[in-house]
């Protein structure tokens, strides 16, 4: 599904945010990228759908190249990516449904978008979408009256009303309590298993990396240094990622820092 090739990224500072990269995410997957803040999680992901260009190296989504694509073939590469941000990326004061139709954008032209032509059927789409993470009820609600946990499964019913076959989540949970967190991560867990939506989650929490993924990557100072099954991610093997020894304690918390 993802081909990720010798990828390096150094930015014009000169620092080097990937060095290296070589990965192959296969089609359903469920991927934890973990590592300290500055690891290369938000470049690596940034990368794959080309919100960052790459200084060497090739990308390719499902047999196609997106690091040499352009115009149209651009386009339509990213049309099969969602993108979740930790900051939710919502028009704060349009309605929820307002929100979620604008995954449907890159089906249309930018002016049938502006004036909010959008024909029934994807409608019904962004109802389903809206549905399926439990907030239908909040529609016609502005974005700006949810919780955050509702804004963050608004997000997500976006990415599911542009079909995209990838889902990259960046820092999902990072600013939510712990129940929200458990709301949002079950969702992207059960559309992963539901939908076969292959599914890259950055994450700084161990336990959530341990819980959800079927596959951990670790990157530490831009490179890979461990990437297999959950299982293998042992507490000797996020010591290396973090570079300390990880304690009983620290299992639940944060290693951001």
């Amino acid at each position: 599904m993802i081909e990720i090739r010798n990828v390096s990224k150094t930015y014009p500072n000169r620092t080097k945010g990937l060095n290296g990269i070589n990965l192959t995410i296969e089609k359903g997957e469920f991927i934890a990228v973990v590592g300290l803040s500055g690891a290369g999680k938000s470049t690596l992901l940034r990368s794959i759908n080309r919100l960052h260009d790459i200084t060497e190296g090739e990308i390719q989504i499902d047999g196609s190249s997106i690091t040499s694509a352009s115009g149209k073939r651009l386009r339509m590469i990213r049309r099969d990516i969602g993108m979740i941000f930790q900051s939710f990326n919502l028009v704060k004061r349009s309605t929820v449904l307002r929100n979620v139709l604008a995954g449907r954008v890159g089906y249309y032209s930018t002016l049938r978008t502006v004036l909010g032509l959008f024909p029934k059927k994807d409608i019904d789409l962004a109802f389903e979408a809206l549905n399926r993470v439990g907030i239908v009820d909040k529609a016609y609600a502005r974005a700006d009256e949810l919780s955050g946990g509702q804004q963050q499964r608004v997000a997500i019913a976006r990415v599911l009303a542009q079909e995209a076959k990838i889902i990259l989540a960046d820092e999902p949970v990072a600013s939510l309590d712990p129940l929200t967190t458990k709301q949002v991560m079950d969702d992207l867990k059960k559309i992963n298993q539901e939908l076969g939506i292959t599914t890259l989650v950055n994450l700084h929490f161990i336990d959530l990396a341990r819980q959800y993924a079927t596959r951990i990557i670790g990157l530490r100072a831009g490179e890979v240094v461990f990437d297999g099954p959950v299982e293998e991610a042992t507490d000797e093997k996020f010591a290396e990622i973090y570079g300390r020894p990880i304690h009983a304690d620290e299992l639940l918390g944060e290693l951001a820092v």
